[in-house]
């Protein structure tokens, strides 16, 4: 996936050039077609704000810490009535480049305690973590404010159609306590 991803210029910063006594501060903001191009990639309608603002700071001799903000405003379709649903995306992100880490041999791997760890890459494309962290924030099932998504009742010709409510266990015990507190009366 990340071959295919749009590549954005001047987001990549070549570690060994950076300052490894400070921290860098960076701010990726895309235009508007590479917005248009990253809202492809992802099948949404539109991104219409999209900033990742932060800083790469060296930790050690070799690793490096990345703390930014994710913000974004995002148009996708509603899941219900497929009508634009406007969302405003806020997110922390945490990364922490390592230079030694040790890949796994065995085909079944556990997952670490920290899943932010990541192998310490030449050059980091900031604009590949924004996107990333972007996909990954998302709303799964964007929805409408006015979408209903209703009942749906089918059965066969001459076959009375079993309901939500017919299918609910408890749902005779109403009128099971009901008729049981009027013989009680």
């Amino acid at each position: 996936m990340e071959a295919a991803l749009p590549q954005l210029p001047k987001s990549q910063l070549r570690l060994s050039d950076l300052a490894t006594r400070k921290a860098t501060t960076f701010a990726v903001e895309p235009t508007a077609d590479e917005r248009k191009a990253v809202a492809a990639e992802l099948g949404i309608i539109g991104i219409k704000k999209l900033r990742f603002v932060g800083t790469l700071a060296p930790q050690g001799k070799t690793d490096w810490q990345l703390q930014a903000i994710l913000g974004a405003t995002v148009v996708q379709a509603c899941v219900v009535t497929l009508d634009p649903v406007t969302t405003r995306i806020d997110e922390p992100l945490n990364r922490a480049y390592i230079a030694e880490v040790e890949e796994p041999d065995a085909s079944e791997v556990e997952m670490t305690a920290d899943e932010n760890r990541e192998p310490l890459p030449a050059t980091l494309d900031l604009a590949q973590v924004m996107i990333e962290a972007l996909a990954l924030a998302l709303p799964l099932y964007p929805r409408a404010a006015n979408a209903n998504l209703g009942e749906a009742v089918f059965a066969a010709p001459g076959v009375a159609p079993m309901r939500d409510e017919d299918a609910k266990p408890f749902a005779g015990l109403q009128s099971l306590r009901e008729s049981l507190e009027k013989k009680g009366e």
